[in-house]
């Protein structure tokens, strides 16, 4: 039939079918079905790794969950505020413009009076607050909306907070070329007539159109800092596929997380100690040396940690990346040191054994630690979560190192140098 002829080529996702009572039923096709659930949960981890990135939640955990269909597992360290992050995680931040055609309305029965021959086919009452008109945005009403936008969330390239002219929130919107195109056909052709701006099917605005208006808006209401931020964040990742709701939440304290981390910091000091006794013993005056420059770099690393934690938190692989660069600094001093030992015996005298010592040594120890550096870049850009923890203190440790081992190293060894005789045996 006909029917049958229309669905087969403008809905081939969809089976077709006839049962005994005479009607018609289109159901979609189960392998269909399930490759949209699967890229909504895919768009969906997406969504969240984008939000949670934009509040600065370093080594953030974002992925699926395999105890379940349709799950997905989120781990944030360091979480100062985890009612708000929730908040707009599960936000499905879907703006809308559309025309208004009618309201406001104290309910639905007062739209429904005023409107006697019912709700048009191509339009929906939606409530909301009438706040661009009578500023009263704890008043619910009732407003009747065009069902097609104008333009909507997926149009948005860029939202950011601002403010007004009389300095009250607001967030200002930019579209993409093609919404800015369908935006501007629209104010041009309806200039005079109101317009809505939706939120997650609630009307937050309305307005009248001036002029002819292209990629640009402002959305205006009461806002707080905090929800203009907000709401700038979850514009600028992009509206969820799907709703999510939470089935299970849990906060690890002081029982667990925090007898983890006081493990690998035990860890790192039992090996950094050991570290430094070695030195000291087998490279006696110089090792005193080079446990000052392990130690700076050190608190170069830890500087960083507590100024940028928003980039890195000190979790379990974090501290990981720090025992490696301590390692990492081991190594650079014993390249030079060895060289310094090469060089004295040749029958170099300590001033020229130590220049020469640190301009051998200088191309291998960059050569090393610029091939550990790309790795680690290739571990943040490709990876996620505790791999990008352990990607930055390990490339922030290894260029700490390159100026410790190097620079401070040899600033210790000229100072020592100065006070010692014509001469006069160099302890290493």
């Amino acid at each position: 039939t006909e029917l049958h002829r229309i669905v087969d080529e403008k809905l081939p996702e969809y089976d077709f079918t006839t049962p005994s009572d005479g009607s018609y039923l289109l159901a979609m096709k189960p392998s269909v079905m399930t490759d949209r659930k699967n890229r909504a949960v895919t768009q969906t981890i997406e969504t969240i790794r984008s939000r949670v990135d934009a509040l600065g939640v370093g080594e953030a955990v974002i992925e699926e969950h395999g105890l379940g269909d349709n799950q997905i597992l989120v781990q944030l360290p360091g979480v100062d505020d985890p009612t708000r992050v929730k908040e707009i995680m599960q936000s499905t931040a879907m703006l809308e413009i559309r025309q208004k055609k009618g309201g406001p309305w104290n309910s639905e029965q007062e739209a429904m009076s005023a409107n006697t021959g019912g709700i048009p086919a191509d339009s929906v009452l939606m409530h909301g607050s009438n706040i661009g008109v009578r500023g009263d945005a704890s008043q619910d009403q009732v407003f009747l909306i065009s069902r097609a936008a104008a333009v909507g969330g997926t149009d948005i390239r860029d939202a950011r907070p601002g403010k007004d002219e009389s300095g009250r929130p607001t967030v200002s919107f930019v579209l993409t070329g093609e919404g800015g195109r369908r935006f501007a056909d629209f104010t041009g052709s309806h200039i005079g007539e109101d317009l809505a701006i939706v939120l997650d099917n609630k009307v937050k605005e309305v307005a009248v159109i001036k002029s002819r208006i292209s990629d640009t808006g402002q959305l205006e209401g009461a806002f707080t800092e905090q929800e203009v931020n907000n709401l700038s964040t979850m514009l600028r990742s992009g509206a969820l596929p799907a709703s999510i709701h939470y089935l299970e939440e849990r906060t690890v304290g002081p029982s667990l997380g925090a007898e983890s981390i006081r493990q690998g910091i035990t860890a790192s000091i039992i090996g950094m100690s050991a570290v430094m006794i070695f030195m000291f013993v087998y490279y006696r005056g110089a090792g005193i040396n080079a446990n000052l420059a392990l130690l700076l770099n050190l608190i170069i690393l830890l500087g960083f940690l507590g100024f940028f934690h928003e980039y890195a938190t000190l979790t379990l692989p974090g501290i990981a990346g720090v025992i490696l660069t301590i390692g990492m600094g081991v190594d650079s001093n014993v390249l030079i040191f060895e060289r310094i030992r090469e060089e004295l015996r040749n029958g170099k005298s300590p001033a020229s054994a130590v220049d020469q010592g640190f301009a051998k040594a200088w191309l291998t120890i960059v050569d090393t630690h610029v091939t550990t550096i790309v790795s680690a870049v290739i571990l943040f850009v490709v990876g996620s979560g505790p791999v990008r923890g352990f990607a930055v203190t390990l490339t922030v440790g290894l260029l700490a190192n390159i100026f410790t081992a190097v620079f401070v190293s040899r600033v210790i060894f000229d100072s020592a140098l100065a006070r010692k005789g014509r001469g006069e045996a160099l302890s290493i």
